[in-house]
């Protein structure tokens, strides 16, 4: 276990939503105001994740997600770098390289998204599929994603974490097993091999992993993009209201991401309405949803905030 490390200036990554007016139409008004407001608030926009869908959009509509986030932010974003395919499928370089170019041609940092490719052929064809991106992308973001947010998640070995800080490409790695232990195993290897590498976190069950030196990118932040923005002030000024947030963010995120875990973004997309921050709750097509009776919990929490 890593220390606490008090008044550190925390990286705040937020996942954006991708709201939606009925399962087939993208509420774009709703996306640019929400990409808007996470900016403002401080936090760098990160779209085409698995809180924008990203396995379930198309081409044309990750493209033009990335057009909004580009000129929103004037290039100020991250990205997943997404492929789709099947598994047993091999790692498909030319297809990761033409994702990652959407994202740079516009600025962005691409997040190198999973994928059977990626992921089905154990950890050293993991390894060596990162450092072939490197020999083509000057930067990116690495990512580990557990099985429980989609079916082709894989989270590494600590040596073979290890191996990804020995590619200078890679600047930092999105972790989300939603395990403390191997989040701070992760912590002690990078402070040990490479301080500067970023460590983000996507434990929505453990938000307070900032406090041992983790920054984050987190889909629970796209319900509040504006309340992480203030935890993160608190902690960088030493404010002991720190923890009273934190808690209730927290609490947030334990409703809202108990299994089924990917449908988080339905409540997502509850507490954005509730917010009169989109315009429905709907979700795309193979979304999984949650039951109505979770508004009167959301909007409970969402008073403790102080935004409801």
């Amino acid at each position: 276990m890593t220390p606490v490390l008090p008044g550190r200036t925390i990286t705040g990554m937020s996942a954006v939503l991708l709201p939606h007016l009925d399962p087939a139409t993208v509420d774009w008004a709703s996306l640019d105001a929400h990409i808007v407001r996470t900016h403002e608030a401080g936090l760098t926009p990160a779209v085409n994740m698995d809180t924008g869908y990203v396995q379930l959009i198309d081409a044309d509509t990750r493209v033009g997600v990335l057009d909004r986030a580009a000129a929103i932010t004037g290039g100020d974003f991250v990205a997943g770098a997404f492929t789709a395919d099947q598994p047993g499928a091999a790692f498909d370089l030319g297809a990761y390289l033409r994702a990652a170019d959407e994202v740079t041609a516009r600025g962005g940092l691409p997040v190198v998204f999973p994928s059977h490719g990626l992921n089905d052929h154990g950890d050293d064809a993991w390894l060596d599929a990162h450092a072939q991106l490197a020999d083509h992308i000057d930067r990116f973001i690495g990512f580990e994603l557990g099985p429980m947010f989609v079916s082709y998640g894989r989270i590494v070995s600590l040596d073979t974490y290890r191996g990804l800080l020995d590619i200078p490409q890679c600047i930092g790695a999105k972790h989300s097993s939603l395990n403390r232990r191997l989040e701070w195993d992760r912590l002690a290897v990078r402070n040990e091999v490479r301080p500067d590498f970023m460590v983000l976190t996507g434990n929505d069950l453990a938000i307070d992993m900032v406090m041992f030196g983790s920054d984050y990118l987190l889909g629970l932040s796209t319900f509040a993009p504006d309340k992480f923005a203030e935890r993160d002030r608190l902690w960088a000024m030493g404010d002991p209201d720190f923890y009273q947030l934190n808690d209730v963010l927290q609490y947030l995120g334990q409703f809202t991401f108990r299994p089924p875990v990917p449908a988080y973004r339905h409540s997502a997309a509850m507490f954005l309405q509730m917010r009169d921050w989109a315009e429905s709750a709907s979700v795309p097509i193979g979304a999984p949803t949650r039951p109505d009776s979770d508004q009167d919990i959301l909007r409970d929490i969402g008073e403790r905030l102080g935004v409801l």
